[in-house]
């Protein structure tokens, strides 16, 4: 049983909420046809997946990047507004968003920028991922001017219905106020092997499960149920769980399907409790 320290009213999902996919940022088009296929075929309960060409948006616009974000922009368009959906995940649809490097708070303002208006302009996305974000006080204020103005161009666009989503990936537990300066915090990335011993911060009690995301890799098909359980317990609402470990010659765990992907589609679909 992992070493959980969280008060009572942080186990916000023990109960039967739904959970939902956030995809890292999968390979190439080119290289993982099926996973990006796949986050298009309805039913998938994603909630976003992240476009990253070389650490953002490329140099010109990318015709297989463009076809994949165009399937991904028509299933979301399908299920807002195609029938009745069969539960809240699936009623959002699935956004795209930019994958943005903060590089801990060391890249330029107006190097992010750009390459934000090139993801808006190019693959018509609707929010961004602002991979390693800083985790401190200190770097909070830029931060927040970065999701100020990121915002501020989201709503501008016409793709990002709802103002868009901004994601931070800090990957683990930052300073509390970041939690005020975007949608959604990834308070956990790394191995199985941590994750089931790892700890939620009292203060994430705060806030609603929409609120977190975990990402945790070489996860075994026999510990999926354990997993979920640890995510629900801690109050995450996005998941992305993968038997891969980095260690196969495939250098980024997330960058395809884990084998048991089917399940985990199943497993989280309606009705799924813990």
């Amino acid at each position: 049983m992992p070493h959980l320290t969280a008060p009572a009213d942080a186990r916000r999902t023990a109960g039967g909420e739904q959970l939902g996919f956030g995809v890292p940022g999968y390979a190439h088009p080119l290289l993982a046809p099926a996973e990006w296929a796949g986050l298009a075929r309805p039913g998938t309960p994603l909630h976003w997946a992240v476009l990253n060409i070389g650490d953002g948006p490329g140099s010109r616009p990318d015709p297989h990047c463009l076809e994949a974000a165009g399937r991904l922009h028509n299933a979301r368009e399908r299920a807002l507004h195609g029938g009745s959906p069969d539960d809240t995940v699936r009623a959002s649809g699935g956004r795209l968003l930019g994958h943005l490097d903060l590089a801990h708070g060391e890249r330029p303002f107006e190097e992010l920028i750009a390459d934000a208006r090139s993801f808006i302009d190019w693959y018509r996305i609707g929010g961004f991922y602002l991979a390693r974000c800083p985790t401190e006080r200190a770097g909070l204020p830029a931060v927040r001017r970065l999701t100020g103005t990121l915002h501020a161009l989201l709503a501008e666009s016409d793709s990002a219905d709802g103002g868009g989503r901004l994601v931070l990936g800090h990957g683990t537990h930052p300073y509390p106020g970041y939690a005020e300066a975007a949608d959604q915090l990834v308070t956990f990335q790394g191995p199985w092997t941590d994750y089931r011993w790892s700890q939620v911060a009292e203060w994430t009690a705060d806030y609603p499960p929409e609120r977190f995301a975990h990402f945790v890799h070489g996860v075994p098909r026999t510990h999926l149920e354990e997993a979920m359980r640890i995510a629900r317990w801690q109050g995450a609402g996005t998941i992305f769980f993968t038997d891969r470990d980095g260690r196969s010659g495939q250098s980024d765990p997330f960058a395809t399907l884990p084998r048991y992907w089917d399940e985990i589609v199943s497993r989280i679909g309606p009705g799924i409790s813990e």
